[in-house]
């Protein structure tokens, strides 16, 4: 069983019986409860459970025994509020979202309700479907497939706010609260262009975050006054999609490099931003002298030999705002919508 499976099966303990301990749980996985240990300090360090003395419970609980629960707030005398938060994956790039909400709800006495679709749309619904069976007040979700979910979502009887998700016009006045990409890229083209002529742009081509860095990338171009490079824009393929469309990419991309096509990028995301620094240097390139390279998501970017400097969304941020547009909505259901664009930073490190 791998570490993120893992972590879910946790997760789902918890949030099924409330506690767990580590012994018993170690012997059901058939792994060490030294594993099971580590298991739990990962997940405490994302702020989604709270250690205690033999295992773990979720950290409403924890405050409840400590006596620090929040005062609960009631929704036509049910009691307390119930948010569901299903994300497609809880180890890369929404932790920190997760710990935002976990952080925005506590503050509420609002109950989180975590799902992990892992990428799977017939997944997300059956992990809203059984959040609904168990009573659920309002719905934060970041789905895989936006079609596929948008189709079902406008159906529900609660309120739901889209995360990190731009869904399109047949969804008119969905409530969403996201990263402005667009402008992370700019920013980043900005950062580049000031010592940097021919700049290049890396992205993921399964992300739906894609689209919006291309524009952004295009735009920033534009405003340096700067035309984009002959096939500038390498489009990289998941890893588990095509590892021989990515050694493709990989290599057309160093090979532009060699050729003095290219003297800056922009590399979403960070594990393939570090991935091509190595091919970059195994063929003598210098970063940053032959290259400049920005990584975008700023997850582990600061942890390369030469530290990338990065585009970092604010994902904390978004995961706090979007429960707090979440519990408005609940607590008045007349409001005007709201989309809430929030910006990315820029953290410059040794690779420009």
């Amino acid at each position: 069983m791998h570490a993120e499976e893992r972590h879910q099966a946790i997760l789902r303990r918890l949030r099924e019986r409330g506690t767990l301990r580590v012994t018993e749980f170690a012997e059901e996985l058939q792994v060490s409860p030294v594993t099971v240990r580590r298991d739990i300090e990962t997940l405490a360090d994302r702020g989604l459970v709270a250690r205690v003395h033999g295992g773990a419970v979720l950290p409403t609980a924890r405050a409840a025994t400590t006596g620090t629960e929040p005062a609960v707030r009631t929704q036509s005398g049910r009691g307390q509020l119930s948010f569901g938060l299903i994300v497609p994956a809880a180890d890369y790039y929404y932790p920190e979202v997760i710990k935002g909400a976990q952080e925005a709800a506590a503050e509420r006495g609002i109950r989180l309700v975590l799902g992990i679709s892992q990428y799977s749309p017939q997944e997300e619904r059956a992990q809203v479907e059984r959040m609904l069976a168990d009573g659920l007040d309002g719905l934060l979700i970041a789905a895989s497939d936006i079609t596929a979910a948008s189709s079902w979502l406008g159906e529900l009887s609660i309120p739901h706010v889209w995360v990190e998700r731009r869904p399109g016009d047949e969804i008119s006045g969905a409530e969403r609260v996201v990263t402005d990409h667009v402008h992370g890229a700019r920013l980043a083209v900005h950062h580049l262009a000031a010592t940097r002529r021919k700049i290049g742009l890396m992205v993921r081509d399964d992300s739906p975050h894609g689209e919006p860095l291309v524009d952004g990338y295009l735009k920033g171009l534009a405003a340096a006054g700067l035309d984009a490079p002959a096939d500038g824009v390498f489009r990289m393929p998941p890893p588990a999609g095509g590892a021989v469309r990515r050694e493709e990419v990989l290599g057309g991309f160093a090979d532009a490099v060699a050729a003095g096509l290219l003297d800056g990028a922009l590399i979403h995301n960070d594990h393939d931003a570090l991935v091509l620094l190595q091919r970059l240097r195994a063929r003598g390139v210098d970063v940053p002298g032959d290259l400049a390279l920005v990584a975008y998501d700023d997850e582990v970017a600061s942890l390369a030999d030469i530290p990338l400097t990065a585009i970092a969304p604010p994902k904390l941020a978004v995961g706090i705002s979007a429960v707090e547009l979440l519990a408005k909505r609940v607590a008045d259901p007349s409001r005007p919508r709201h989309l809430l664009s929030i910006l990315p930073e820029l953290h410059v490190r040794a690779s420009t």
